[in-house]
């Protein structure tokens, strides 16, 4: 096969999608919190409520190592058919009222509610609730958790609300306003909405680069990598927003801020629950929030490990080269593929960030973790076993020449010499063909990555650029809305009337 075709040729008369019903399983994530609660309740044991740790960090991990790959893509020609069947989105769509209505009920329990003793009576079903042989704890007005239970508990429903991010995230990078405004419900519940800006307008854009707070460097762990993100993708988000409210020439304190709006919605849900249940329950908001987006940035962490886009162009053109296949990490472990819809097929989502799950591909050209994200979410959390294991994979995925690599400064000149590495110039020839923008007059612009097209006489309000405005007049470090991939060099002049 070529370089980037996925499937033999002569095999797309017959394909199916074998994943077909295995999308479902990601639903038995927000099932959790009733796994959970249902276990303590039938043996009294608090074990169970830490279920999302260890499902997470210890079922998930051990099933990959036996489930084996899936290495399999859809032929091109269906592409267009899988992208349009809805039943795969609406699996996205359920996984939100099951997470939460596991958080409330996590909250109700916690607080000293027993939500299933409430549902039991309220079916009038009491007698036979009382009959059973753990009728008492079933029907008792508080379940009895200890401090270290609630903690399991919050702790678990936190690892529900990390897998939810990454449900934002493929709904969040889609065009459909309404998959968008889901996304940002899916993050309120970790009080991280400021991801679905940063995340498709900011980590989409830089990438595998030094410059993103969200690409982790060779040499860094991960306890050092998590205070630099989380703050650099905050101070991102709302640099992003701040600069696209410059260009309509007022502040950035408006609704409209998706930082904003998304925030809000994040305080009027925990508000909610602080109403309901009392202030009690603050801190365990605060614990499960924390361990949510902590499960996305270690997610983050090990996508890019010592990922680097070099440099091409000279001058004041050079830039970072286009996003390819070899920029992230990949593995093709079904297990936590089927549970986190093709993450981990991450190089073919950043080329193509609008595609939706079930269409990502594998390529060949891709660096391949030893395991699945689950797995490697365990040795990301004990550094010398991540250093012994991924630190190899980044020198022999550059041939052995880490200056082409992303590495932490500070431990620069220690990682090569260890590696015996010297420094080169590995600036590359320009990729950039920018003729077409030098016309006189560009009426109409279109991304060639997604199909975006800028069209002067609308503009695009949203973005900060009113009807009229020139394709001259749109600033050169402005990227497409839609992909976040394609910058406006690589936007190519297309007649408006095709449009």
């Amino acid at each position: 096969m070529a370089v980037n075709e996925t499937i033999p040729a002569g095999s797309t008369e017959v394909w199916k999608d074998k994943k077909r019903y295995l999308w479902l399983i990601g639903l038995v994530v927000p099932s959790l919190a009733f796994v959970a609660a249902g276990a303590f309740i039938a043996t009294g044991w608090g074990a169970f409520l830490w279920i999302g740790p260890i499902i997470i960090l210890g079922v998930v991990p051990a099933i990959d190592l036996f489930a084996g790959l899936d290495q399999s893509n859809p032929p091109d020609d269906v592409i267009e058919a899988l992208e349009n069947d809805k039943y795969y989105r609406w699996i996205t769509y359920f996984f939100l009222p099951i997470q939460y209505l596991g958080f409330v009920g996590a909250f109700a329990v916690i607080a000293g509610e027993n939500p299933a003793g409430w549902v039991v009576n309220l079916l009038g079903l009491g007698d036979w609730g009382h009959g059973l042989p753990f009728g008492d704890r079933l029907m008792a007005q508080d379940l009895g958790l200890s401090v270290v239970d609630k903690i399991g508990l919050a702790i678990s429903i936190g690892s529900i609300g990390g897998i939810g991010i990454n449900t934002a995230h493929e709904l969040g990078h889609k065009r459909e306003a309404n998959e968008r405004w889901l996304s940002k419900i899916a993050l309120a519940q970790s009080f991280y909405g400021h991801f679905y800006i940063e995340h498709n307008r900011g980590h989409h854009v830089r990438v595998a680069t030094p410059e993103d707070p969200a690409s982790s460097r060779m040499g860094e762990n991960f306890y050092q990598f998590w205070p630099r993100t989380v703050g650099g993708s905050l101070k991102s988000a709302w640099h992003l927003e701040k600069k696209r409210y410059a260009r309509k020439h007022t502040h950035p304190f408006h609704l409209g801020n998706d930082v904003l709006n998304a925030w809000l919605m994040s305080a009027v849900l925990w508000g909610a629950i602080i109403a309901a249940f009392g202030w009690g329950v603050a801190p365990y908001l605060v614990i499960q929030a924390i361990m949510g987006f902590s499960l996305l940035e270690v997610v983050n962490y090990l996508e890019h490990y010592g990922m680097l886009r070099q440099k091409v162009g000279v001058g004041d053109r050079q830039r970072y080269e286009r996003v390819d296949p070899s920029h992230s990490w990949n593995s093709n472990n079904i297990a936590t593929n089927v549970l986190l819809y093709h993450l981990q097929r991450h190089s073919d989502h950043h080329a193509n960030p609008t595609r939706r799950y079930q269409t990502l591909r594998d390529f060949e050209e891709s660096p391949v973790l030893p395991t699945g994200y689950a797995g490697m979410i365990v040795l990301a959390l004990v550094p010398p076993l991540w250093r012994r294991v991924m630190d190899p994979k980044v020198y022999a995925h550059f041939d052995g020449d880490l200056t082409l690599a992303n590495i932490q400064e500070r431990k620069r000149a220690r990682l090569y010499k260890k590696w015996g590495v010297t420094e080169h110039d590995h600036t590359l020839s320009d990729d950039v063909s920018v003729a077409a923008m030098n016309a006189t007059e560009v009426l109409a612009a279109k991304c060639p990555g997604c199909g975006y097209t800028y069209e002067v006489a609308a503009g695009n309000e949203l973005e900060g650029f009113a009807a009229g405005t020139a394709w001259a007049d749109i600033p050169d470090d402005w990227c497409c809305p839609d992909c976040g991939v394609r910058e406006k060099v690589d936007f190519m002049p297309v007649d408006p009337a095709k449009v």
